[in-house]
């Protein structure tokens, strides 16, 4: 009776192990290089900050943003909060600095102040307030929890490079950069990756005459366009690798006559670039190509990393991966634009380069001209 007793015991303990087993195989917390996902619901505070107010590609950004929060269930509203494009580094300071005595919890910025950034970001570090860069990082990465980057930089330059051979052609000639501003953390790297492309023997005919800088407003870009064209009189492209700074250029080029309907297209432009704003002159010749990705999709990514490491789910770590919603899953590594300083970095992409056969589509509706008296009689 007690070695039936003992069998019996021996049989039991096994069978629970098995099950503990096969629980802990179950769970997906256990399981080495699973991916985290988020806990929906939890309140945070999150400020959404880009380089200034008032340009299409950051209130996508808003907009993508938004649509994570509506799916995180975060009870807190986005601040999207912002500098004017002329204030724009001292705007950011004050930003940042304010949100260390605002209870905000995660501070998500497209910095446009270089390494005067870090002090304030120290600061709201020591307060408790996570930073994460997107779209532009801080260049010595100091207080940035990791980087949400829309594209690898080296690979933009080869893009832009790519862009302005096939545009020139075999024969090459002589082009110029028209780039935002000079403490542009993303404009920089992606400019010192072009001039690296631009050393292979693939590009030896195309001729970098300067760069020169708009500062992210249409004005200046269109007076820095006319300043290129009047400087340089064998010029035949402008590189801008700046959303405000492309239509701008293309329309500095269309009203002198350079490109456009009836033109040879003697002068041209490419660069980065929104395809509803650039519609009408890759239509009318004075952009051929131009290249960008979904600044939606890099808004809601950035949202997704932010929500996670500001409720301790991520710590942004080196190897650690996560699942971005609608979006899937994704793996911070160490930054290798930044081999220097220890950044980490989350890589979006993809890019796409459009042209006359797919900007339209990309576009989409166009708004109908409003009817005016003049339009009335004319008709």
């Amino acid at each position: 009776m007690n070695k039936k007793v003992a069998i019996l015991f021996v049989l039991l303990v096994l069978a629970l192990s098995t099950s503990v087993s096969v629980a802990q195989d179950a769970t997906p917390a256990m399981t080495p290089g699973a991916a985290v996902t988020a806990t929906p619901g939890q309140a945070v505070n999150m400020v959404l900050l880009p380089k200034f107010l008032g340009i299409l590609p950051f209130d996508q950004a808003h907009q993508g943003a938004e649509e994570a929060a509506a799916e995180l269930q975060n009870p807190t509203p986005l601040q999207f909060l912002g500098p004017t494009a002329d204030n724009s580094v001292a705007g950011q300071i004050e930003i940042v600095t304010n949100a260390a005595t605002q209870g905000v919890n995660v501070v998500m910025m497209s910095n446009n102040s270089g390494d005067q950034i870090v002090p304030a970001v120290q600061a709201a570090n020591a307060a408790g307030v996570k930073v994460v860069t997107w779209d532009s990082p801080i260049p010595s990465g100091e207080g940035e929890t990791v980087f949400v980057a829309q594209v690898d930089f080296t690979e933009t330059g080869r893009v832009l490079a790519d862009m302005a051979l096939s545009i020139l052609g075999d024969d090459g000639g002589e082009f110029a950069i028209l780039s935002a501003s000079p403490d542009a953390a993303n404009q920089n790297a992606w400019i010192a990756a072009m001039q690296d492309a631009l050393k292979e023997d693939k590009y030896s005919k195309l001729v970098l005459d300067g760069i020169v800088y708009g500062n992210d407003q249409s004005e200046e870009s269109y007076n820095q366009a006319l300043g290129l064209v009047d400087k340089y009189p064998n010029l035949r492209l402008i590189v801008a690798p700046t959303s405000v700074g492309a239509p701008a250029a293309a329309k500095a080029l269309q009203d002198e006559g350079l490109c456009g309907e009836g033109t040879d297209n003697k002068v041209v432009v490419s660069g980065l670039a929104v395809p509803s704003e650039m519609l009408s002159y890759t239509e009318n010749g004075c952009a051929p190509q131009f290249a960008l990705w979904s600044f939606v999709d890099l808004g809601y990514l950035t949202y997704y990393v932010s929500y996670m490491i500001a409720t301790g789910e991520l710590k942004g770590e080196v190897g650690e991966t996560f699942t971005a919603g609608r979006m899937g899953d994704y793996t911070i590594t160490a930054d290798p634009t930044r081999p220097d300083v220890d950044a980490r970095r989350i890589l979006m992409g993809p890019f796409t380069v459009y042209n006359i056969d797919n900007v339209a589509e990309a576009a989409g509706p166009q708004p109908t001209p409003e009817m005016t008296p003049e339009a009335t009689a004319a008709g």
